[in-house]
């Protein structure tokens, strides 16, 4: 049995990873936490075999929950999940301590298959990020990766994406903007509700700050 405490800010995302993990034999999600410091708080209290946690969360982010957790124990393995494949999120990560780094995007074989080769003392990190790391590790002539400070995120945004940002930022509501796709209502809100997290923002205000900054239309 791997048990595995799960951590992210949206009880949506944490529901979803939850139905997906106990909907397999051997996995149990022992508990949960919204933010980096309960999740630590957590950690302590139920000692999992695994903590997955979400890159970007209020208190703490998963970067700086990982390197706190392998100061005081480094025997519960560290799953980083995250929206972002940019080079300086990954390779902090990897800094931190964490046993792995998978896209949210990535599928539940993926998924299972990352779980389960934590759990059992190997490092997973998916696809595009492993040649990040080969990279890094040449261009520092093989040299341990330095720790660094945590950059503000780097976008990539897809047709679709960028196409409800602009329809966001022009003021219209979700059945407006269902309307402008021709999709359900529901799939609208699940767009936008997806960008709003990609890009860690709460409201209209702070979505059209980061369009702005990162020229993101």
């Amino acid at each position: 049995m791997i048990n595995v405490v799960l951590a992210d800010d949206h009880i949506l995302v944490r529901d979803g990873i939850k139905s997906l993990l106990e909907d397999q034999e051997g996995v149990h999600v022992i508990a949960e936490a919204s933010n980096g410091k309960e999740a630590l708080e957590v950690v302590e209290r139920a000692l999992p075999d695994v903590l997955i946690v979400d890159i970007r969360m209020p208190e703490m982010n998963g970067i700086e929950v990982v390197a706190e957790l392998k100061k005081t124990n480094k025997t519960i393995k560290t799953l980083v999940l995250s929206m972002h494949d940019s080079e300086e999120y990954v390779l902090n990560a990897i800094s931190a301590g964490a046993d792995g780094y998978l896209l949210k995007g990535s599928s539940k074989e993926e998924f299972m298959k990352a779980l389960h080769m934590i759990a059992e003392g190997g490092k997973y990190f998916t696809g595009d990020i492993s040649s990040i790391i080969i990279n890094s590790m040449i261009n520092n002539g093989g040299k341990q990766l330095e720790e660094k400070e945590a950059p503000e995120a780097t976008f990539k945004l897809t047709k679709r994406e960028k196409q409800i940002l602009g329809l966001v930022l022009d003021g219209k509501s979700n059945k407006e903007i269902a309307e402008d796709l021709d999709v359900s209502k529901r799939t609208a809100e699940v767009h936008r509700f997806n960008l709003m997290k990609k890009l860690d923002v709460k409201n209209l205000i702070e979505l059209t700050k980061v369009a702005s900054k990162y020229r993101l239309v």
